[in-house]
């Protein structure tokens, strides 16, 4: 059952984006930012994280991994379909998961690690799944909006000075984005909690805590791992979400991503492969807003033919699974 969070206000807001643009920025950094102590910056933290479902992450890049990314659409009985979701939120290569269209499709956000990942959802574990009747599968060929650009700052409660002061520090001569085989039990860790402390990192991976600082700086700044913010949007008094299905004409697919990534609904945007060319995600405050949005600013984008909105009737998952079944 979810907790009830009535009181958000202007510095929660403050934490939260200070959080999405450095989620590992210490809490007297964001309390210099804000203007207010470290003591308040961690009260707040902790009841954010207590009531507001907030946990900080790091995720894996796959787009600047240059790795797969697929948006499933499974199509199953309506008895079936919360226990078909709860099973691929348990892997650890899918996000973003949701039922929809009145409990009859499971929609899955999976980025595969290896095409052996892929081949055994997509040909061996979901087609053989009782009362699945349809797979769509999407590839993801084109970010727009989402990954590192996070929704929360499109709420606007940071000013452009506060946001530039709280940005990591780029690492000169990161390097391409690559992850190696011995960063895995440092990733273990930050997977599960983005802000873990390097002693605890190097209890981790043996290494010497200034060994940790530089190969997590290399991994940050070279784009290959990121730190994620993941909440219930209901704090945010936007309960309403649901997955766009958009066929823009090819010689608008650019601009109208573009359009769509500066739009303050538009929390997720990619164009795909499949019959569609273009998936986003938007998220509403209430069924009405959800129309004008479709019917005002995306409605009037120049070169949209089509559009199929498919709303959220429960989320399932986020980024990490325990969140959402507790």
């Amino acid at each position: 059952m979810e907790t009830e969070f009535h009181t958000i206000d202007k510095l929660d807001l403050q934490v939260m984006s200070a959080l999405e643009v450095d989620g590992r920025a210490s809490f007297s950094r964001i309390g210099a930012v804000l203007g207010v102590s470290d003591q308040t910056v961690a009260r707040r933290y902790r009841r954010l994280c207590a009531e507001g479902g907030l946990r900080v992450v790091a995720m894996r890049d796959s787009h600047a991994l240059g790795q797969d990314q697929w948006m499933l659409r499974v199509r199953c009985a309506p008895d079936n379909a919360l226990a078909i979701g709860e099973a691929l939120a348990k892997r650890p290569d899918t996000y973003w998961i949701g039922l929809a269209s009145g409990g009859t499709e499971v929609l899955c956000l999976t980025r595969p690690r290896s095409p052996g990942d892929h081949d055994d959802l997509l040909l061996g574990k979901l087609p053989r799944t009782p009362r699945v009747m349809e797979i769509r599968a999407h590839q993801l060929l084109h970010r727009f909006y989402g990954g590192v650009n996070g929704w929360v700052r499109k709420l606007h409660a940071l000013t452009d000075e506060q946001t530039a002061a709280l940005a990591p520090v780029p690492v000169p001569e990161a390097g391409p984005a690559r992850i190696e085989a011995e960063d895995e039990p440092l990733l273990a860790v930050l997977e599960r909690d983005g802000r873990a402390t390097y002693p605890e990192l190097q209890r981790a991976t043996g290494r010497s805590e200034s060994a940790v600082k530089r190969r997590l700086a290399v991994l940050l700044g070279s784009g290959a791992v990121y730190v994620d913010v993941e909440y219930n949007p209901e704090i945010f008094d936007h309960p309403v979400a649901a997955v766009l299905w958009i066929t823009a004409a090819p010689g608008a697919l650019q601009s109208v991503g573009e359009a769509l990534a500066g739009h303050d609904e538009i929390a997720h945007a990619s164009a795909t492969a499949g019959a569609t060319n273009i998936c986003a995600t938007a998220l509403a405050r209430s069924s009405a807003d959800l129309y004008a949005y479709l019917s005002g600013p995306l409605g009037r984008l120049e070169g949209v033919q089509h559009v199929e909105t498919t709303p959220f009737l429960r989320r399932v998952k986020q980024l990490t699974y325990p969140l959402a079944a507790r």
